[in-house]
């Protein structure tokens, strides 16, 4: 077997691609089924490259990688296999072809004759327009009043020798209407105690009217029905609460408008950075601002439960109040009322 692969023409030397190939592959001793596995080409274009039967292989540039694995796998110089290919197979020259279109001479001898086809198109679209406005432009006709009287004349002239009488200035326009406040008869005087049409009625005791709590941010602490002391910062201000075993029940740096309300009935310690932008509220109406930086908690429940019972002492005196002038009211009027007549009996029939 190896004489018979020294025997085997080189490329160059034999007669066609096919046969160097072929007998190099014989050489071998390999059969076409194991070439074909090695190179993984179909045994039929291993055999077409053989035989010389280009016009069975695929497009040349897979058939040139068929040689080159083929020559490969037969120990040959693929670069040779390729060009004795190329020689053997030689790719099939293109003729140039006619340019496809209109001639550069025809469009010139044309290019008038569509110039002037645009050219006109156009001139009939502007004259339609044209037509259009022109004919739906009115005529100008005279106008109905032929002259100007001649008493018109005279009468312009006798009113501008008049004096001209402006008279006084009206005053404005309100700029909304808001009807009066409707008071339900009998309404008034059953709730306060008092006649609003006696005009000898006494007023009731006006109460002190002070700054009610204005919520202005987020109000931490209790609810606001089981507190009566509410903590608000005017402006930015951190405050701790401290029970009585040192333990910190609420700390915060509060920002202007923030509140924190106490829960009733708690020992502890307010303390504050700065006391004077700290507005105590008590029973929700404003009771200064704190005294100290450390303030017993205690003692600001106690103030608002003493300001809770004065508020309502002040109110029962003011209905004791009232309930005393309608008794004197109802007394006078009982006074100035004239006395009943006794009715006077018939007198006896006279004696016969």
């Amino acid at each position: 077997m190896d004489q018979d692969r020294h025997d085997a023409p080189s490329l160059e030397d034999a007669e066609t691609l096919g046969a160097a190939l072929r007998a190099a592959r014989l050489a071998s001793g390999r059969s076409m089924a194991q070439l074909s596995t090695m190179t993984r080409v179909h045994s039929r274009y291993l055999t077409a490259l053989e035989q010389g039967e280009f016009a069975v292989l695929p497009s040349r540039i897979f058939s040139m990688g068929y040689v080159r694995a083929y020559a490969g796998a037969l120990g040959l110089d693929e670069l040779t296999a390729v060009e004795r290919f190329k020689r053997e197979f030689p790719e099939a020259a293109v003729p140039l072809q006619a340019p496809t279109g209109a001639a550069v001479q025809q469009m010139r001898r044309s290019s008038p004759k569509i110039l002037a086809v645009v050219a006109a198109v156009v001139l009939a679209v502007i004259g339609w327009n044209v037509f259009q406005r022109v004919v739906r432009i009115e005529p100008p006709h005279p106008s109905d009043l032929a002259g100007v009287p001649k008493n018109w004349a005279v009468e312009a002239d006798a009113e501008a020798e008049r004096p001209l009488y402006l008279g006084a200035p009206r005053d404005a326009p309100p700029d909304q209407t808001t009807p009066a406040l409707y008071v339900t008869p009998g309404l008034e005087a059953q709730l306060t105690g008092i006649d609003p049409a006696d005009p000898n009625a006494a007023p009731p005791p006006a109460l002190p009217v002070q700054a009610a709590f204005n919520p202005r941010g987020a109000i931490y602490g209790a609810s606001a029905t089981a507190s009566q002391v509410i903590l608000q910062a005017r402006k930015a201000a951190s405050l701790v609460i401290r029970q009585g075993d040192g333990r910190v029940l609420f700390a915060r740096q509060l920002a202007a408008g923030e509140a924190w309300r106490a829960p009733p009935n708690l020992s502890a310690t307010v303390d504050v950075s700065d006391p004077a932008v700290i507005d105590v509220y008590l029973n929700g109406e404003h009771s200064g601002v704190l005294p100290a930086k450390e303030t017993p908690l205690g003692q600001l429940n106690v103030r608002a439960q003493t300001l809770e019972r004065q508020s309502e002492a002040r109110a029962a005196a003011a209905v004791e109040a009232q309930t005393r002038a309608r008794a004197a009211q109802a007394a006078a009027a009982l006074a100035a009322a004239p006395a009943p007549v006794a009715p006077t009996s018939p007198a006896p029939p006279p004696a016969r």
